[in-house]
C-alpha cells in the first residue's frame, strides 16, 4: 500500500511539473511572437543605479532573453560605458539620472564609469544624482554629476577607508586541522589567515601603502569636481564631521536635500516637458534593449577577450571563471583568425592556479608573435592575474587597480587529528612506493615531502619572475625587489614599470588599433555568450543554491566563501591574492 502512495504522489508531481513547463513554454512562445522592438520615446532620461553589479562581459538572463524581455541582457562594464557614450549623441536622451544607493563594484570599475559620466557632461547634457544612503564608493561615482541631492533623512558615509581580513588560524586549531604552508615572497599574504591571528608587519606595510593610494585617488577625484582641497576633505573624514544630512550640505559634499519626487520634478524643467506630464525615465536595461551599438566595420578586426574571476585548470561553464582550457581555445581562435589584427585582453582577476596561469600566458605569448596583444586591467590584475598580463605589448591600468602580487604559495591540510578526535575516523592503507600517498589529508607531511613541495613553490616563483623580466624588459634584481608577493596600486605599478599607462578600456583599444596600424576595424568579443536555453537549464539550480545560502548565512556568506576557497587550495600551487580584500 505504501508503495502505491509513493508512486501516485510522484506521478502527480511529475504531471503537475510537466503541465507548468508546458504553460511556461506557451507564454514564452506567445511573448516571442507578439513582442515588438523596444524603442525610446523623446525627452528620455537614462537612469543608472550605482548598486548594480557590472561584470566585465554582459550576462544573459536566460528566461528574459527567451521572452525577448528588456531584462534579457544585463550589460557588462564596457558595454555600459559605450551605452553612456551612445547617449551623448542620442536626441531622445536629454540627460542621466544617477540613483546612488550602495555600490557593489570595485574601485577601478567605478573609475571607468565615472570617467564615462564626466565625458557625457561635455555633450552639454545634464547628470543629476540622488541618494538616500550613499557609501563612499557610491558617493565617488555621484561626484561625476552636475548636481548631487541627498534625501533629507538620508546619509553620506565619509569616514575614510579601512581594510579587514578574517583570520582562521584559531578556528583551525579548535578543529585540530593543521595547515602545512609553503610560500615565496615576504609580502605574499594569501596564506596569512591560515597561519596568523593578525596582520604581519610586512602585510601591514603593503596594505597601508596601496590603501593610501586608493584613498588619495578618491580624495583627488572629489577635490577636482567639488572644488574642496584634499586636506579639507581628509579633515571631514578624520573628524567625522559628516554625521547628518545637513552636514553634507554645510560642507558642500551635496548640492541640496531633496526627496526623489522633488528631484524628478526638477528633471521636468531640464527636459522641457510640461508639469502635468511624467518624466520619461529610461532604465539601463531598456536602453540597452533599444540600442544597437556600433562595433565598427570592414574586414579587419580587434578581438576583445574578457577574463574575469579565479584562474583554474581545465574547463568550466561557470560565469566569471578563467578556466585554462576555455581560454586556450578563445585566444587560439583569435590568433589563428587572419581577420583579427590585434587582441585586447581585459583582465579582472586576483589569480588562482599557477599552472593554469602559465598555460594561458603561453597561449598569449604565441599570439603576441603574430599580432599585437594589449592588456587592460580592471579592479584586480594581481598574482595569477598579473602572470597572464605581463607578456603584453602594452599594459593599461586604472590608478586604483590592484596589481602585482608576484609570488606563489601552496597549502596542504593535515586533518588526521580532526578525523580521529572529532569524528572517530582513522586511516590506514598500503602503497607501492614511498611517496605514493603524498598529499593525503589523513597524515602529516614528512620532512622530505615538505622539501619537495617547497622546491616546487620555489621553482614556480622563479618561473613567474622570469616571465615578468622577459615581458616587462626589467632587470632581474629589480623584479625580485618589487615582487615578493607585494600588491601595488595602479599608480605605483606605473612608477615601477609593471604597467605602461593609466587608462581604461577605450585607451587600451586605441593603443591596440595603433599598434596594428588600423584606422577602421570591427570589434569582436570573446568568449561568446552561451546559447539561451542551455544557460537557462544550467543556471536555475546554481542560482537557487546561492540565493538560499545568502539568505541563511547573511553577512557570514563572505566568510563561507573564504572557507570554501581554502578547501580548493589543498595540494595545488597558487598564484593568488589574499582571498578578497574587504574595504569599508
Amino acid at each position: 500500500m505504501r508503495f502505491f502512495k509513493i508512486f501516485f504522489a510522484s506521478l502527480l508531481a511529475f504531471v503537475v511539473f510537466t503541465a507548468l513547463c508546458f504553460i511556461v513554454l506557451l507564454v514564452i512562445i506567445g511573448k516571442a511572437i507578439s513582442s515588438e522592438p523596444v524603442t525610446i520615446a523623446p525627452n528620455g532620461v537614462l537612469v543608472l543605479e550605482t548598486n548594480q553589479t557590472y561584470n566585465e562581459q554582459k550576462l544573459v538572463n536566460p528566461l528574459g532573453a527567451l521572452m525577448k524581455d528588456e531584462a534579457g541582457e544585463i550589460p557588462g562594464l564596457y558595454q555600459t560605458v559605450r551605452l553612456i557614450e551612445n547617449a551623448e549623441n542620442d536626441d531622445n536622451i536629454k540627460g542621466i539620472y544617477l540613483k546612488v544607493n550602495g555600490n557593489a563594484n570595485g574601485f577601478a570599475s567605478n573609475e571607468e564609469l565615472r570617467n564615462a559620466l564626466i565625458h557625457f557632461r561635455q555633450s552639454k547634457k545634464f547628470v543629476y544624482a540622488y541618494g538616500e544612503v550613499m557609501d563612499q564608493n557610491a558617493y565617488y561615482l555621484a561626484t561625476a554629476a552636475d548636481k548631487i541631492y541627498l534625501n533629507p533623512k538620508g546619509m553620506v558615509d565619509f569616514t575614510g577607508f579601512s581594510s579587514q581580513m578574517a583570520y582562521l588560524k584559531g578556528t583551525l586549531e579548535k578543529l585540530e586541522i593543521q595547515p602545512e604552508i609553503f610560500y615565496c615572497g615576504k609580502f605574499k599574504s594569501a596564506t596569512e589567515p591560515l597561519r596568523e591571528t593578525q596582520m604581519t608587519e610586512a602585510n601591514r606595510i603593503q596594505t597601508n601603502q596601496f590603501l593610501g593610494d586608493l584613498y588619495g585617488n578618491f580624495l583627488q577625484g572629489i577635490s577636482k569636481v567639488r572644488r574642496i582641497d584634499t586636506a579639507t576633505l581628509h579633515g571631514y573624514a578624520n573628524e567625522n564631521l559628516i554625521q547628518e544630512p545637513g552636514d553634507a550640505l554645510k560642507y558642500k559634499l551635496v548640492d541640496g536635500l531633496k526627496y526623489d519626487d522633488e528631484v524628478v520634478e526638477e528633471l521636468k524643467g531640464k527636459t522641457g516637458i510640461k508639469n502635468d506630464e511624467k518624466v520619461n525615465l529610461v532604465t539601463l536595461l531598456k536602453y540597452n534593449a533599444a540600442t544597437v551599438l556600433d562595433n565598427g566595420s570592414g574586414d579587419n578586426r580587434i578581438a576583445l577577450i574578457y577574463a574575469q574571476g579565479d584562474i583554474i585548470g581545465g574547463e568550466s561553464d561557470r560565469d566569471n571563471t578563467i578556466a585554462s582550457e576555455n581560454y586556450i581555445r578563445e585566444i587560439r581562435k583569435a590568433r589563428e583568425d587572419k581577420k583579427v589584427k590585434a587582441i585586447l585582453f581585459r583582465v579582472n582577476s586576483g589569480g588562482g592556479s599557477a599552472l593554469a596561469s602559465e598555460v594561458i600566458w603561453r597561449e598569449l605569448s604565441l599570439a603576441k608573435k603574430v599580432k599585437p596583444v594589449v592588456v587592460s586591467m580592471g579592479d584586480y590584475a594581481a598574482s595569477g592575474g598579473y602572470y597572464i598580463s605581463c607578456m603584453a605589448d602594452s599594459i593599461f591600468a586604472q590608478p586604483n587597480t590592484l596589481t602585482g602580487s608576484i609570488g606563489v604559495f601552496g597549502v596542504m591540510f593535515n586533518m588526521q587529528n580532526f578525523f580521529k578526535n572529532k569524528l572517530g575516523v582513522t586511516f590506514d592503507g598500503v602503497k607501492t612506493a614511498q611517496y605514493a600517498d603524498l598529499g593525503s589529508v589523513g597524515r602529516p607531511l614528512t620532512e622530505a615531502e615538505k622539501r619537495f613541495i617547497q622546491n616546487g613553490v620555489d621553482s614556480t616563483y622563479a618561473s613567474f619572475k622570469s616571465r615578468v623580466v622577459a615581458g616587462r624588459k626589467l632587470d632581474p634584481a629589480i623584479v625580485d625587489s618589487i615582487a615578493q608577493g607585494r600588491v601595488w596600486s595602479g599608480t605605483d605599478a606605473l612608477r615601477l614599470g609593471l604597467v605602461d599607462r593609466i587608462g581604461g578600456v577605450n585607451d587600451a583599444l586605441a593603443c591596440a588599433a595603433k599598434l596594428a596600424k588600423l584606422s577602421t576595424y570591427k570589434l569582436v568579443e570573446y568568449p561568446e555568450v552561451k546559447d539561451k536555453l542551455s544557460k537557462l537549464l544550467k543556471s536555475v539550480s546554481g542560482e537557487v543554491e546561492t540565493r538560499t545560502l545568502k539568505q541563511e548565512l547573511g553577512l557570514n556568506y563572505s566568510l563561507y566563501q573564504q572557507v570554501k576557497a581554502v578547501q580548493g587550495m589543498h595540494g595545488e600551487i597558487q598564484a593568488k591574492v589574499p582571498f578578497t580584500y574587504r574595504f569599508n
